[in-house]
């Protein structure tokens, strides 16, 4: 059987390579707790982000186009087998995300330092916070409204035109809020570019 033919399969079998070349490298598999907390918050973060950029750059554009087009096949396939599964993913890649960077906080002790910017930690504290209200926007204004405009709850349809334009400019809020989170979370073990 093929891993590659499935999701689970595949993400088995990345595990197990990145074990193999953890082993290759370190010639042991004792867990560094804080290493492992560190990659899944990244896997999480990429996971989380990559589907907000697909979302605002991909998705929300081409839905757009295929409204506009008025012989071709619209946007009920993306809207009903897509949007969906995205937004699973996507809202639990947040969950993951916020949770496993909190730990790692945790682990080093900085949390309390970054939620408060203290020095030293002020610009892992900027990223923590740009990420802790996109987290909020996620479950609290984007999937509630989506719901509603992918017909998982009972809306109206000018309910489903507000829940819309709520969860786009939410959406839209947390990619522009990505860029300097982003550029936060690089900076604090890599300098910021400026």
């Amino acid at each position: 059987m093929n891993p590659l033919n499935t999701i689970k399969g595949s993400i088995v079998a990345g595990l197990v390579l990145a074990f193999a070349i953890a082993y290759f490298l370190t010639g042991n598999l004792d867990f560094n707790h804080l290493a492992v907390t560190r990659w899944l918050h990244i896997m999480a973060g990429v996971m989380w982000i990559g589907l907000l950029y697909y979302f605002n750059v991909v998705q929300v554009p081409g839905l757009a186009a295929a409204a506009a087009d008025q012989g071709g096949p619209g946007g009920a396939g993306i809207s009903k087998y897509i949007a969906p599964r995205a937004l699973l993913w996507f809202r639990w890649a947040a969950v993951v995300t916020w949770l496993t960077g909190a730990a790692y906080l945790t682990h080093t002790g900085v949390l309390l330092k970054a939620f408060t910017l203290a020095e030293g930690s002020r610009v892992i504290g900027v990223g923590a916070w740009l990420g802790t209200v996109m987290l909020f926007n996620v479950w609290v204004l984007i999937w509630p409204n989506q719901k509603k405009v992918l017909g998982l709850v009972a809306a109206t349809d000018a309910e489903k035109a507000t829940a819309r334009r709520v969860a786009l400019l939410a959406s839209r809020t947390n990619f522009l809020l990505s860029i300097p989170m982003l550029m936060c979370m690089g900076g604090q073990n890599h300098g910021l570019p400026f």
